[in-house]
C-alpha cells in the first residue's frame, strides 16, 4: 500500500552523489519505495564537483542524512572518508552505498549482489560452475567479477579493449579468489571468439550500446541459443547487443534488473525494511527516459 509522506523538520535525507548524476533513475525508484512504506525520508540527486567532496562527506551526519548512493567518479574516492567498510567493498576498493549511523559513515558495495540477484530473479540462473565472459574492466566489471567469483563460477574471462587493464583486474581477483580460473582477452580476434563460444553467460559492462548508432559489441554470428546475454546498459532497454542476442535465439536481460536489485539492497541497509521490489520496478519502467 502506498502512503502519502509529508516533509517535516525530522525528515531524513537520502540521495545519490556523482559528477554527473543528471538522468539517474535512483530517485524515482527510491522515493517510490519510501512512499510505499510511509517512511519520513526523501531521496535526492546531488551533483558534487570534486572540490566539494570532502566537505560534503564531513557534513553528512550534521545534515540529517541517513545514507547515500555513490556513482562515478567517487566510488573509490569516498573510501578515505569512511569509518568502516564491508569486506567485499574493501576487496573491490570501491563503495556505492553509504550508511550514516550514529555519526559514523559505513561503506558497502551492492553492485555485484544486485547483478547476481537480477540474474537469478529474472534469468533463473545460478552462477555455480558456469563460465562467464565479462566485457569491460571498469568499476562495474570489477564488482560483478568479484561477486560471481564468490558464487562459485568455474571460469571468468575478462575481455577489454585495453588488455593490460583486464590483466590488472585478473591479478586483483586472483589475490582474493585463487581457486577461480581467470582469463583475459581483447574484444576481437581468435581468443575473443573462443571466449564467447565457451561461455554460458556474457555480460557487457561497457558503454557500447548507449548511442543509437553503436554496433553490437559482440557480432550476432558469434551468439547462440546456449547463451544468456546481459547488458547492464538500460538506456536504451534494447541495446544493439541485446537485439543481436534476440536474433540469435539467445536469452537476454537488460540493465534495469541490476539497477533495481542493487537499489533494493541499499534500501534495506538504510531503512531496515524489505524493499518493495515490484513498486520500485514499476517506478523504473514508467520513467520517460526509458525507451526500447
Amino acid at each position: 500500500m502506498s502512503h502519502k509522506v509529508s516533509l517535516t523538520g525530522k525528515t531524513r535525507l537520502l540521495g545519490i552523489i556523482g559528477h554527473p548524476v543528471k538522468g539517474s533513475l535512483s530517485p524515482r525508484m527510491q522515493n517510490a519505495a519510501l512512499r510505499h512504506h510511509g517512511i519520513d525520508a526523501l531521496y535526492l540527486p546531488f551533483e558534487i564537483p570534486p572540490s566539494a567532496l570532502a566537505g560534503v562527506m564531513k557534513a553528512l551526519p550534521a545534515l540529517n542524512f541517513r545514507g547515500l548512493n555513490v556513482t562515478i567518479p567517487y566510488k573509490e574516492k569516498v573510501l578515505r572518508y569512511l569509518d568502516e567498510v564491508t569486506e567485499e567493498a574493501r576487496q573491490l576498493g570501491a563503495v556505492n552505498c553509504i550508511l550514516v549511523d550514529k555519526g559514523r559513515l559505513l561503506g558497502y558495495n551492492t553492485d555485484g549482489a544486485g547483478f547476481t540477484t537480477a540474474l537469478k530473479a529474472e534469468g533463473g540462473l545460478s552462477l555455480r560452475d558456469e563460465n562467464i565472459l565479462i566485457l569491460g574492466a571498469g568499476g562495474a566489471a570489477k564488482a560483478i567479477a568479484f561477486h560471481v567469483a564468490r558464487q562459485g563460477c568455474r571460469r571468468i574471462c575478462i575481455a577489454n579493449r585495453t588488455v593490460s587493464r583486464a590483466s590488472s583486474l585478473r591479478r586483483r581477483l586472483q589475490r582474493f579468489h585463487p581457486g577461480v580460473e581467470i582469463e583475459v582477452s581483447g574484444l576481437s580476434g581468435r581468443n575473443f571468439r573462443e571466449a564467447v563460444a565457451s561461455s554460458q553467460v556474457l555480460v557487457n559492462t561497457t558503454s557500447v550500446g548507449m548511442a543509437r548508432r553503436d554496433p553490437s559489441i559482440v557480432p550476432g554470428r558469434h551468439l547462440s541459443p546456449s547463451h544468456l546475454v546481459v547488458d547492464i546498459v538500460y538506456k536504451p532497454l534494447r541495446t544493439p547487443l541485446l537485439r543481436a542476442a534476440e536474433r540469435s535465439g539467445a536469452r537476454f536481460l537488460n540493465g534495469l534488473g541490476m539497477l533495481l536489485y542493487q537499489g533494493a539492497l541499499a534500501f534495506r541497509i538504510w531503512t531496515g525494511r524489505t524493499a518493495p521490489v515490484d513498486v520500485m520496478k514499476r517506478a523504473l519502467r514508467s520513467a520517460p527516459e526509458i525507451r526500447p
